[in-house]
């Protein structure tokens, strides 16, 4: 992990297709000078995505300066849902901008009350109120918050335990990261709050107990009395591997918070708005939340964030005590709602069902083609993870998975660096207006990577 792409330009074999075209070596001479200047600059905790300046970017696609075209299967990290640049988005934003109204606070604005009614609307009975926020990890500190305080509300000051899952990711800030599941990641916190825990992720290949009682069992063995559960929190499917819960895992999971009167949290920020084909990922497991948290793909574009949960939960803090300076910027908002109706509208949550169908069955025969190294292949809908391993093992094998990202992106195909356990999971996320032709153009990258990586 920590890996960085070489600055050094790699002669590549030219191409074009309808979706990718490559003139130039990667990275391309002409950009170093803005890679040395980022390097200079930025922290280098910024380098670890593939070397291109992204210049401009349309539909599925992403160009450089330099007439080079890729295909994305990035999504921007799973932002870019409707597409990149959708007009229909940067006309609404266009139209806020010359109002203008750029900023409010929590001071009361029309388009802030349009998007929080349109969320409660989409998402199911019991999940009526709305906080709009910034970021994913913003909303996450806000539901751990309020779970919290629910939690103390009704069980005093001991019922304050927050379980969440191994391997699990949930943002970077202090609390999201103590509720997160990747120990490197905690190092700095030092002193680590005792009252968060976590227990096996079932959808884990390498756990060899899926079933609920390993959850049950973890609890006992670390001495927590389920009824000092607050909460227990999960992304729907963990983002690092796109790897979903076991069937019937979620609804068991859900009865017992109802037996111990902790509430359910999913982090719904890579999956909702149509990224697993269906409009909120917990949709697949036949249960609603207590409390559900969005962001990246409700604008396409912009920062926006969201908290969504029943009024006695998310009325819990006084006027003027629950806050964000850029709650529900009018200028996100209208992006969300533009975005909210492309979304809609042109049917991508289904598309992204149908077209996910195609890419995971070919997805799938890739792992029949190299089998020795890809360990496990998750995923549904727009969002896919390739699991890779040591040639026999279950070990992750980070510098194969990277090697063949590298390789992708030389062959006009836009993802970004491996992520996961060991940073091994090659991750496949494209818009999801993605078509079936552009899914096989893609494919032909991604093979001709695997054969050049990983055929020997």
């Amino acid at each position: 992990m920590g890996k960085t792409f070489s600055m050094t330009p790699e002669a590549v074999e030219s191409l074009e297709t309808r979706y990718r075209r490559i003139v130039t070596p990667i990275p391309v001479p002409e950009s170093l000078g803005i890679l040395e200047e980022l390097r200079r600059f930025e922290p280098r905790s910024m380098t670890g995505q593939p070397l291109i300046i992204w210049d401009r970017a349309e539909g599925v696609n992403v160009y450089d300066p330099y007439g080079n075209k890729w295909l994305d299967w990035s999504s921007g990290v799973l932002v870019t849902n409707a597409g990149h640049g959708r007009q229909e988005i940067r006309e609404a934003m266009a139209h806020q901008l010359e109002r203008p109204l750029l900023h409010n606070y929590c001071f009361p604005s029309e388009i802030r009350a349009k998007l929080a009614r349109r969320l409660s609307e989409l998402a199911p009975p019991g999940l009526d109120k709305v906080f709009l926020l910034t970021t994913g990890s913003e909303a996450i500190e806000c539901a751990i918050k309020l779970a919290r305080t629910y939690g103390l509300g009704r069980g005093g000051k001991k019922k304050n335990v927050i379980v969440s899952f191994e391997k699990a990711f949930h943002g970077r800030t202090l609390g999201s990261q103590m509720v997160g599941g990747i120990p490197e990641g905690k190092k700095w916190i030092v002193n680590l709050d005792p009252d968060m825990c976590q227990v096996p992720f079932p959808g884990d290949f390498r756990v060899e107990d899926p079933s609920f009682s390993l959850f049950e069992k973890t609890l006992r063995q670390r001495g927590i009395d389920g009824d000092r559960v607050a909460a227990v929190i999960s992304e729907t499917f963990q983002g690092g591997g796109a790897s979903f819960f076991p069937e019937g895992y979620v609804k068991e999971l859900k009865a017992w918070c109802e037996t111990h009167g902790a509430l359910l949290i999913l982090d719904e920020i890579q999956a909702g708005f149509g990224r697993t084909g269906r409009m909120f990922g917990f949709e697949h497991y036949g249960v609603v939340p207590d409390l559900a948290v969005f962001g990246k793909g409700i604008t396409s574009c912009m920062p926006l964030s969201a908290v969504i949960g029943p009024q006695e939960i998310m009325d819990l803090y006084e006027p003027g005590t629950m806050t964000s300076t850029h709650s529900g910027n009018p200028v996100c908002c209208a992006a969300a709602l533009a975005n909210l109706d492309l979304i809609v509208g042109e049917g991508l949550v289904e598309n992204a069902a149908s077209v996910g169908e195609t890419l995971g069955r070919a997805l799938g025969d890739l792992k029949g083609e190299f089998p020795a190294v890809v360990g496990a292949v998750h995923g549904r809908g727009m969002v896919y993870g390739l699991h890779m391993v040591e040639k026999g093992s279950k070990e992750p094998d980070g510098e194969l998975a990277f090697r063949i990202v590298e390789k992708a992106v030389q062959r006009g195909l836009m993802l970004f660096a491996p992520v996961g356990f060991g940073g091994a999971t090659i991750k496949i996320c494209p818009p999801l207006t993605m078509t079936e032709e552009a899914v096989r153009d893609g494919l032909e990258a991604l093979r001709e990577a695997f054969e050049a990586e990983a055929g020997a």
